[in-house]
């Protein structure tokens, strides 16, 4: 039987890879889009819907590489760590579209609270074949006003102060990588997903390429009497409507 995830009325889309697209109080949200060379976004998602927010955890492409695109509005703002944020800008990203954090930081976007918080990992910007600074990487907590709490980790390993999160923020749901290779594998996404105490997790950069082996399967395999679902998706798939 498939686990069951209750969104309190926030739309969530899985776009393929780390790309989700969520919806509240009629304002759309994206989170590290990567669309068009995405290979596990499905054909009608490559083309971003119109955004009211986009949230960028760290500038790898594949975290990314559609931003610009998918913030061609210029109401649409993006939200990133400021280094991240001053790249965009000198290539396009209009001075006021950029809400500029750091990490520890909380800024309100049309009723959702977003708090811009740790990961560990890298966050270099691949520019004219060069790698530049991109600022450090983050994850997200989105406090939505349905009373639905969501943390999006970007790209990490299990690190210990995933339990300060916990304590901030009581997320109910989790979106973890669980792919291994450039980020934590399944037994290590089991970790953190205990560590976070969420209630449900939705598992995401797997299967992109070959490279990222870990499966749903493993991952619930190294959860079992956690009492935390695997809500698994596939790209192009929205829950909560």
């Amino acid at each position: 039987m498939e686990a069951i995830v209750d969104t309190k009325g926030v739309e969530i889309t899985w776009c393929g890879h780390a790309t989700f697209r969520l919806t509240s109080l009629g304002h759309t949200f994206y989170i590290d889009p990567y669309l068009k060379d995405n290979p596990a976004c499905p054909a009608e998602e490559k083309e971003p819907k119109p955004a009211s927010f986009v949230l960028v955890t760290h500038g790898h492409a594949d975290h990314m590489a559609d931003v610009l695109h998918t913030a061609r509005d210029p109401k649409t703002k993006v939200v990133g760590i400021i280094e991240l944020n001053h790249w965009l800008v000198a290539h396009g990203l209009k001075p006021e579209q950029s809400v500029a954090l750091n990490i520890g930081g909380t800024v309100e976007l049309a009723g959702t609270r977003v708090s811009m918080t740790p990961a560990v990992h890298s966050g270099g910007i691949e520019d004219g074949g060069a790698m530049v600074y991109g600022g450090e990487p983050a994850s997200f907590v989105l406090e939505f006003a349905e009373g639905l709490t969501i943390f999006h980790a970007g790209d990490t390993a299990a690190f210990g102060d995933m339990r300060l999160i916990a304590e901030l923020y009581q997320p109910d749901i989790a979106m973890l990588p669980i792919g291994g290779w450039f980020t934590m594998g399944p037994r290590e996404a089991a970790m953190a997903a205990k560590m976070l105490g969420v209630k449900a997790v939705i598992p995401m950069h797997y299967g992109t390429w070959p490279v990222l082996t870990g499966t749903p399967e493993q991952f619930e395999h190294h959860l079992q009497g956690s009492g935390i679902s695997v809500f698994r998706m596939h790209p192009g798939r929205t829950v909560g409507v």
